[in-house]
């Protein structure tokens, strides 16, 4: 009987929480993700990447898909004293970063967190960054290197436009910044100005990198197979190793350079709003930026909690949780925190949320609890699925990209949600891998977090610096300066001037024969030609018709036959033999057996002519063939009359633009001073 009793209780409490999750579910409906939508929401992100980089279209674009102007992650043998800055959230960090090639401990890094209250990240910017300047003032004297000028890399994690590596335009302040006097200002210039006030120390600063550029160089550094970084925390962002080629704002095609997507303002130009929900919307206009950043307020940790606790509200107002109850604490802005959600969805996460809830005043039941634990997850796997549909946009990209058909990288990621939530990672990774099949991906937790990895890229800076020097010291003789440039012109034209006079023509070094060509084409030439093709492994035949008038164009007819070795390289008579074989089967191919066609060629040894259609090599490239006479009319022979075309005969040809030439240069002989002789 007391068997059958708990059955019956514990399969009615079963029942319960699952009719509870049931009612949840259909009230958040719009905040779980079919796979088909997830797949939808990275085909948009795709096309917004798209954008980002035209040059059209990246100026409007949403996604900013800003170049970096980092062009390498760390190989390996980088080396030396680095100082590293960090300023993005509430606190300010400093690094001594020193890269060794010791195997055991390659890095060894001290630091310092310096806070940023309120009153300075919302003041003036020269405030600001004068507090910068003394943190970083304070910490050398600390490390007694004040009388040191080390190289300095500056993780500054806002949106910003870079033309090179150690220049940075703030565009706009996002999280809790908004310092004035600011935003369309270089960041670098603003510190270097606080730095000089002081005077007191010197610091070099080559490389302004955002938060997720330096997780990326921080696990690149381990891992050279990384080439996207993530930021998954108070905000989120990602970063990326694109073509060059695909990057118009920069130029140049060979290479790769990292791009800070910014894809935080996903979703700005509205191409989001069917899955955001009424309290994505009130987040938004609670918001020191309403209408930006709208793919951060769904996904990133500085909002979750928040999102929870308007969920809350209002299944508390429609007698859904607490029994109707709804206390000032639980109406108070920021009574939920992000970290509140990862312990209701820990192992202890019921008994959690009973504490969490009952200091809201709110005096839960177990059924409250577990329902705000399914909120919670349904909030947290909605982030999940966002940012795994952006991620895998950027690998889908890559793996198109590298045209290879299973891809092969790493992700390096960093930030507070997707290390302290107990079930983010896990639910990203499963949802990558499903958007991204053909893909073998690796996800690298950052451990020393993105201050290093500005380190890592100043580190890598400098390396490619020192290597540009040492490039630059070699090629130094190869360089040529004004004056020596006009000198090899004057010498140029003294030799040209040797050349062209009879006296001086043997001993001249720049040849410039004559090739009796008088005329260029005036556009009245008209009829069927051939042209003779003749260099490298390859011999091609070509059949010209050219027509003037209103009408004028030009059509080609063209076969290619190849040469063997051991006729290139044996007598001119073998090598004729072969070229009139083949003109042969060409006049065969086009059904002209029996036609009469003016004949052109282009040969491009150096020869010496004695008319239009008279040629003896001077190289000796055809050592062994006589001199030749280009016939202006040739009939198609049978291969008897082979060997007495070898002394007619001499042709190259590179292109079929030049073919043409050939082709052209029979219908200019009637302007020659002097008719052929037969």
């Amino acid at each position: 009987y007391f068997s059958g009793y708990l059955a019956v209780h514990y399969g009615t409490k079963t029942t319960r929480k699952h009719q509870k999750k049931e009612k949840i579910d259909k009230y958040l409906y719009s905040m779980r993700f079919s796979d088909d939508t997830v797949k939808d929401i990275m085909n948009r992100f795709r096309r917004d990447m798209e954008n980002g980089l035209g040059r059209d279209t990246g100026p409007t674009a949403t996604v900013k898909m800003l170049p970096t102007f980092v062009r390498a992650i760390p190989d390996g043998s980088e080396k030396g004293d680095f100082i590293a800055l960090d300023l993005g959230g509430s606190n300010f960090r400093i690094l001594r970063v020193k890269v060794t090639q010791d195997k055991k401990q390659p890095v060894q890094m001290e630091s310092q967190v310096y806070e940023t209250p309120d009153d300075i990240i919302h003041g003036s910017g020269s405030r600001l960054f004068a507090h910068v300047a003394d943190c970083l003032g304070d910490f050398m004297e600390k490390q007694k290197i004040k009388d040191k000028k080390l190289p300095v890399g500056f993780t500054f994690s806002f949106p910003c436009a870079q033309t090179k590596l150690d220049e940075a335009v703030l565009l706009t302040w996002t999280k809790k910044f908004r310092a004035s006097g600011v935003e369309g200002m270089d960041v670098v210039n603003l510190l270097n100005r606080a730095i000089k006030k002081r005077g007191d120390y010197e610091a070099d600063i080559m490389a302004v990198v955002n938060d997720t550029v330096g997780t990326m160089m921080t696990c690149g550094f381990d891992d050279q197979r990384c080439e996207v970084g993530v930021i998954i925390g108070t905000g989120t962002n990602a970063c990326y190793m694109e073509e060059l080629r695909h990057i118009d704002q920069v130029e140049g095609d060979e290479g790769r350079m990292c791009i800070n997507t910014e894809w935080g303002a996903f979703g700005d130009d509205g191409s989001l709003e069917d899955i955001r929900t009424e309290f994505d919307r009130e987040i938004d206009r609670g918001s020191i930026n309403p209408g930006k950043q709208l793919f951060e307020k769904m996904a990133s940790g500085m909002y979750m909690g928040e999102l929870v606790r308007l969920i809350l509200v209002k299944m508390a107002k429609e007698g859904l949780l607490f029994e109707g109850r709804i206390t000032p604490e639980l109406l108070t802005k920021g009574k939920i925190e992000t970290k509140h959600v990862s312990a209701i969805e820990n192992k202890e996460g019921l008994k959690k949320c009973m504490e969490i809830l009952t200091r809201l005043g709110v005096e839960p039941s177990d059924e409250d609890c577990l329902a705000v634990q399914h909120v919670c997850t349904i909030v947290s796997f909605r982030s999940a699925n966002l940012v795994a549909s952006t991620l895998g946009g950027i690998l889908a990209r890559l793996k198109e990209s590298k045209g290879v058909a299973r891809l092969r990288t790493t992700v390096g990621i960093d930030g507070s949600l997707y290390k302290m939530h107990p079930q983010y990672a896990r639910r990203l990774h499963k949802t990558v891998r499903r958007l991204v099949p053909d893909s073998d991906v690796r996800f690298l937790l950052s451990e020393s977090g993105s201050a290093k990895g500005a380190a890592m890229v100043t580190a890598v800076a400098y390396r490619l610096t020192e290597q540009a020097r040492q490039i630059q010291q070699t090629m130094a003789e190869f360089r040529l300066g004004e004056a020596q440039l006009l000198e090899v012109k004057k010498r140029m034209r003294q030799e040209i001037e040797r050349g062209l006079k009879k006296n001086s023509h043997q001993e001249a070094t720049v040849k410039m024969l004559p090739t009796f060509v008088r005329r260029t084409p005036d556009g009245t030439e008209n009829g069927d030609f051939l042209a003779l093709d003749l260099g490298g492994t390859n011999f091609r035949v070509l059949l010209v018709k050219i027509r003037s008038g209103k009408k004028r164009s030009v059509e080609m007819h063209n076969k290619i036959y190849a040469i063997p070795v051991e006729v290139m390289q044996g007598t001119g008579e073998e090598l004729f033999d072969h070229i009139v074989h083949c003109i042969s089967d060409f006049l065969d191919y086009m059904g002209m057996k029996s036609a009469r066609l003016p004949l052109g060629f282009t040969f491009s040894f150096p020869c010496h002519q004695t008319s239009l259609d008279a040629v003896r090599s001077l190289s000796g490239h055809l050592k062994n063939t006589p001199r030749l006479k280009l016939l202006p009319h040739l009939k198609a022979p049978p291969s008897s009359q082979s060997s007495a075309l070898v002394s007619k005969l001499l042709p190259h040809l590179k292109a079929p633009s030049s073919s043409q030439s050939s082709a052209l240069v029979p219908k200019l002989l009637p302007h020659r001073k002097a008719p052929p002789s037969s």
